[in-house]
């Protein structure tokens, strides 16, 4: 069986630097940073896109950025920008999701991610065929029930 792959997209990265007093986004951190100890430890692989780059590169926070960026080096895909993607998020953004949400869905399906990992509420709305779109917590759930069991 190919590994899990998962892609992250920005808001997720920065869960842990979040207000940690609200119980979600704590236990949505818990859950992330699990998900990059599977990661870590090379159990679930991790897609990484010219979106993440270009939205990390532009983040204020130079402690987030350093981080996040350090960690993006173990991703094992990487979609570049192309005109599948573009054509991809196009058609997200009809369905009313932002443009760089949707260059971020669209990397994930062409880089052909199997998990959409996302704390954003309204993506996490979005339905598709095409990939799983979970918070974190979510995929630990399902990691645990349903992927976990077959290693």
């Amino acid at each position: 069986m190919d590994k899990v792959k998962v892609y992250l997209d920005n808001c997720c990265y920065n869960r842990p630097f979040d207000d940690q007093t609200q119980l979600r986004i704590s236990l949505e951190t818990q859950a992330k940073l699990y998900v990059q100890l599977l990661i870590s430890n090379e159990k679930i692989d991790l897609v990484w896109s010219y979106i993440s780059e270009y939205e990390n590169a532009n983040n204020p926070f130079e402690t987030r950025k350093f981080s996040i960026s350090k960690f993006s080096r173990k991703a094992k895909y990487y979609p570049i920008e192309s005109r599948e993607i573009i054509s991809k998020s196009n058609e997200i953004i009809k369905a009313g999701i932002k443009p760089a949400d949707a260059l971020h869905l669209a990397s994930a399906i062409i880089g052909n991610a199997d998990f959409f990992l996302t704390v954003d509420d309204h993506i996490l709305k979005y339905q598709t065929n095409e990939i799983s779109i979970m918070d974190p917590i979510m995929f630990i759930t399902h990691w645990d029930k349903e992927v976990k069991n077959d290693d």
